[in-house]
């Protein structure tokens, strides 16, 4: 997470919007994605069999053991039955007779084609016996596989179809699936497919071939379920369908979330959220005019502005929400003179907490022409650019411009310092962030954040050093031992790292106790899991309740409950923290991220009522943490 927190309340923070926050050595996100690919969770579900490509279609054909056909098998297969009976008719009646035909010893009709195989009928093979029906139908098998390879699609689907009136064999339907898929018949290769599962409903070559179908045909959850089922009974081995799944969670994700975004009503993040943001700028007390105790017309626009400021203070939900309807009423009403820019800024700031990215940069493009020497006007829009467009030009530009009205606001380095960090751009991070440090050696952020550079940079020592050197001088700053913390963690130094979480939960507590910021409970959460693992689970899940408790929307203690829940196997209590996490999640980028956990597991669920008999393979793989 970015150390963006400030160390104390002040009268007023005036506030920015800071870049994406600033990971430390890894982010919270990033150790919730981690024990996914460690411990094969059902974040993504992986693996499955190989899907090989021929010129023909996406699939070979398979043989009765499930592998390619020979090229001699082939070849030999192609001269079988090519001598002609004579004396049609009387072979006729001797065949009827023999099965015991009806209708005076009439004989199955027996053509002769092309290839030397007998036409097929459902009255021929009524005429035959068990095990001539066998035999005819592996001869048709073969002759089926050596007309796909020579993409005669039409007689391949022919020979397959006799041989399925000899024998209902899961692998003809399959083979016959794989000659429609070549010619992108998705609903036939779905009938088939099906009909091959109901079979063998093991049979992941079949599974592999109708979630292609499906996928193709833009039924993307079932596909989803198909493709994982294999995953699964192949005990994931394979990486093309791993691929497949990871792709898919995407696309379910990305539509449903452009859905629940249409209709997503715009509210603020958690406060530790809001709370981390608004105090990433040093904190400076309210324009003149606005102070607390001045007294302003309740009906004017300056009220507003007034009213905005002082709930900010209180750092609580409801006053986070006040705060962000004064500012909206304050622009509205207007009449703010010299404090209009300062207006459209805040309106902007909390337009962006709720996600509102373009209201929001225009509101700062207002504020920066309205009063260009409000610099945090510049640096606000500059993350925005950066995360609205991407455009880095603009960003970069946007910094030299507040540099260009006032080269001694250290607000500037840093801020410029997080894009650095965020672009991997290390070096000159650190060096903004000490330019920072040297205008103002009491913002503590600079002092964390360089530190968490360093440590990118490789420089263990130097980073450590930073963060000692940061406790010695803000000894009572809960933020410097929960960052110092994520780095100890990183380093596998778990009882130490434990320490500094205590430390900070408990400067919490003392200095902050009507707004915690609870993110030192969830690191030592994390802590805790990575430690001892199972033996953990039920004291890392106390420890995201309780940080649930204090601030119920935070949406990174929802996404570490439902992995926690996960862990124990508890899949459909997991899925509702997925499902909550994709609801309180501000961007649509973020509803993606949440989503696609939330599908994964919601397709686990499935798939484990769908096929109990899979339970082993659960729990060898590591999947559902069992």
């Amino acid at each position: 997470m970015a150390a963006n927190m400030a160390t104390k309340p002040a009268p007023f923070p005036v506030t920015a919007i800071p870049l994406p926050p600033a990971s430390s050595a890894p982010g919270l996100w990033e150790k919730i994605s981690s024990w996914a690919s460690e411990n094969k969770v059902v974040v993504y579900t992986l693996a499955t069999v190989t899907v090989v490509a021929t010129g023909a279609g996406i699939y070979y054909i398979s043989t009765a053991d499930g592998k390619r056909p020979a090229p001699s098998e082939t070849a030999a297969s192609s001269t079988t039955g090519k001598k002609k009976r004579k004396n049609q008719k009387k072979k006729k009646d001797a065949a009827a007779k023999e099965a015991g035909g009806e209708k005076g010893g009439k004989k199955a009709e027996v053509e002769e084609e092309n290839d030397g195989l007998p036409e097929v009928t459902e009255e021929s093979v009524a005429a035959l016996g068990e095990q001539e029906r066998k035999d005819l139908a592996s001869k048709l098998k073969v002759a089926g596989n050596s007309a796909y390879q020579s993409k005669n699609y039409a007689r391949a689907i022919s020979l397959y179809t006799q041989a399925l009136l000899c024998k209902q064999d899961p692998v003809f339907y399959s083979n016959r699936a794989a000659c429609y898929n070549a010619t992108s018949e998705w609903d036939k290769v779905i009938a088939d497919t099906t009909a091959a599962i109901s079979l063998d409903p093991m049979y992941v070559k079949a599974l592999n071939r109708r979630g292609h179908a499906y996928e193709r045909s833009g039924q993307h959850s079932d596909a989803l379920l198909d493709y994982t089922a294999s995953c699964i009974i192949d005990h994931f081995s394979n990486e093309t369908a791993a691929n497949a799944v990871e792709r898919l969670l995407q696309v379910i994700a990305r539509e449903r979330a452009a859905e629940m975004m249409k209709d997503k009503k715009r509210r603020l993040p958690s406060p530790t959220f809001v709370s981390n943001y608004l105090q990433s700028f040093r904190a400076k007390p309210p324009p003149q005019g606005l102070e607390d105790g001045v007294e302003l017309d309740a009906a004017s626009g300056l009220y507003q502005l007034q009213k905005g400021i002082a709930e900010m203070g209180r750092r609580t939900a409801e006053s986070y929400a006040e705060a962000g309807e004064a500012f909206d009423r304050a622009v509205e009403i207007g009449g703010l003179g010299e404090h209009e820019a300062f207006a459209y800024n805040m309106r902007g700031t909390f337009r962006y907490l709720k996600g509102e990215n373009t209201d929001a940069l225009n509101d700062l493009t207002k504020a920066v022409e309205l009063k260009p020497e409000l610099t945090q006007s510049f640096i606000k829009r500059a993350s925005m650019y950066l995360e609205e467009e991407g455009d880095q030009a603009k960003a970069i530009a946007d910094f030299e411009k507040a540099i260009s009205t006032d080269a001694a606001d250290p607000d500037i380095y840093y801020h410029r310092a997080q894009l650095h960090f965020i672009l991997g751009e290390f070096t000159d991070a650190a060096k903004d962030y000490q330019k920072s440090i040297d205008l103002d050696r009491d913002f503590i952020f600079s002092h964390i954040q360089l530190g968490v550079t360093q440590y990118k940079m490789g420089s263990v020592a130097s980073s450590f050093a930073t963060f000692r050197r940061c406790i010695k001088n803000f000894e009572r700053a809960p933020e410097v031992y929960n960052y110092y913390g994520e780095l100890l963690l990183d380093q596998q130094k778990y009882e130490e790292a434990i320490a500094k979480f205590d430390t900070a939960v408990e400067l919490e507590k003392a200095t902050k106790p009507m707004c915690m910021n609870v993110l030192p409970l969830i690191n030592k959460a994390l802590a805790l899991f990575q430690w001892q693992s199972k033996d953990a689970v039920a004291e890392a899940q106390k420890l995201c309740e309780s940080a649930l408790i204090i601030d119920p929307e935070c949406d990174i203690a929802v996404a570490t409950m439902a992995q926690l829940l996960l862990q124990q196997s508890k899949v459909t209590e997991a899925l509702k923290y997925f499902e909550r996490a994709a609801e309180l999640s501000r961007t649509e980028n973020e509803v993606i991220n949440a989503l696609s956990y939330a599908e994964a597991t919601r397709t686990q669920l499935t798939i484990q009522q769908r096929y109990p008999n899979l339970a082993p393979n659960f729990a060898s793989s590591g999947f559902g943490g069992a």
